[in-house]
């Protein structure tokens, strides 16, 4: 099946047409408040240019579900990702509200942390989860890693996220992750940069056919 690649935090029309290109399998736009936030009428603009075979990821934390919902009832996103306070009965909420799968991040701090959070992570209402590294300043998107040793106590498939870059991507991958997600590690100047996402999808692509 191959480790899935996930591009996050995509706002210009200049980064669509290097996705198109490379084709990873998701891409995130970020509608929670970050240097990377995008709008909602912007986001339509570029899913309307973005390849059919790429899916659309939809971040937000703490987000009020009639957002959420708009953004699927205008086909701006097939996932969502929360981060953030929601408990089951939020994810309840919202998967009786729409079709949309679900990936719930986690953000690991160390092992006493992943026990705190194990019954959620293990919940069967979640589609997906994400890992990602804990930091008190912030639920998520600090391109920052963790001790990705922890991850290897999860039974479920999992992204992984935080902080993964082409220099480290080796590592990430002796995890056997179901799929990487990546956003600072790929940028220059903040801006996406299309040779480090060709290097780092050519590089897990390889990895596939080992």
């Amino acid at each position: 099946m191959g480790t899935k690649i996930k591009i996050c935090g995509l706002k210009r029309v200049e980064d669509i047409k290097i996705v198109n290109k490379i084709r990873p399998d998701y891409i995130g736009f970020v509608f929670a408040p970050s240097k990377r936030q995008i709008s909602i009428e912007n986001a339509k603009q570029l899913k309307a240019l973005l390849h059919p075979s790429i899916k659309t990821v939809g971040v937000f934390v703490n987000e009020h579900i009639e957002k959420i919902l708009q953004c699927e009832q205008q086909g701006i996103i097939d996932t969502v990702q929360l981060h953030g306070d929601g408990d089951l009965v939020y994810i309840k909420e919202l998967k009786k509200a729409s079709h949309l799968s679900i990936i719930k991040a986690f953000r690991i701090k160390d092992a006493k942390s992943l026990e705190e959070q194990r019954a959620l992570i293990e919940s069967p209402l979640l589609d997906d989860i994400l890992l990602d590294a804990y930091s008190p300043e912030a639920y998520g998107g600090l391109g920052r890693s963790f001790d990705w040793r922890l991850v290897d106590q999860i039974q479920r498939p999992y992204f992984l996220a935080g902080g993964i870059g082409i220099e480290n991507i080796d590592e990430a991958l002796s995890h056997h992750p179901y799929a990487i997600d990546v956003s600072s590690k790929v940028e220059t100047d903040g801006v996406k940069d299309e040779e480090k996402i060709r290097q780092l999808v050519e590089r897990v692509r390889a990895d596939d056919k080992r």
